[in-house]
């Protein structure tokens, strides 16, 4: 992407698949803007992996969302639209579904060292299960997932600038783009 530098609002989305590069782009969108991160993984499960209610994820999302500046990855489109209202740019990561599953396989046997929502306890086991779970599931909804994420975005998110990045090259020239305001 060649051209005038471009600029990004103060509360930023990224979205996209599982394994699609969401936490890897926040942290560097991150370093480069001072935006701080929320990764909306920390903050889905209660203490023991309980699941919340729709209305306490919803709850949980608010509270961590009412600052007026952060990066927030997440790809819950369940409740996208929620987190869309406050956005003011969003970035859909739409990398290709074979990429996203080789990372989340990979993911599972390397085990990488991580946060882990509060009171929730971590193994090699659990992290293999899920991420191998994951594979399935990016299996699944492969054809439906990015085209979802956008039908969202343009039914609630008209007001946000919106970025579609389909590689990890595209990603690095979005960075590189930006104003260093």
């Amino acid at each position: 992407m060649e051209g005038p530098a471009r600029t990004i609002g103060r509360r930023v989305l990224v979205i996209g698949m599982a394994g699609s590069g969401k936490s890897t782009f926040s942290r560097a969108l991150s370093a480069k803007t001072g935006l701080p991160v929320i990764h909306l993984d920390l903050y889905e499960w209660k203490p023991g992996w309980v699941r919340p209610s729709e209305e306490e994820w919803r709850e949980t999302q608010r509270r961590v969302l009412a600052g007026n500046a952060w990066i927030a990855d997440g790809n819950d489109l369940d409740t996208l639209e929620l987190r869309l209202a406050r956005a003011d740019t969003v970035v859909l990561l739409e990398t290709h579904w074979w990429t996203c599953a080789s990372r989340a396989f990979r993911r599972g046997l390397s085990k990488p060292v991580g946060e882990m929502p509060e009171g929730c306890e971590d193994s090699a086991w659990r992290r293999l299960r899920d991420e191998w779970g994951l594979v399935g599931i990016i299996l699944r909804h492969r054809g439906s997932e990015a085209e979802r994420g956008r039908a969202l975005v343009a039914t609630h998110g008209r007001h946000a600038a919106s970025y579609v990045l389909g590689s990890k090259r595209a990603a690095q020239e979005f960075l590189d783009g930006l104003d260093d305001d």
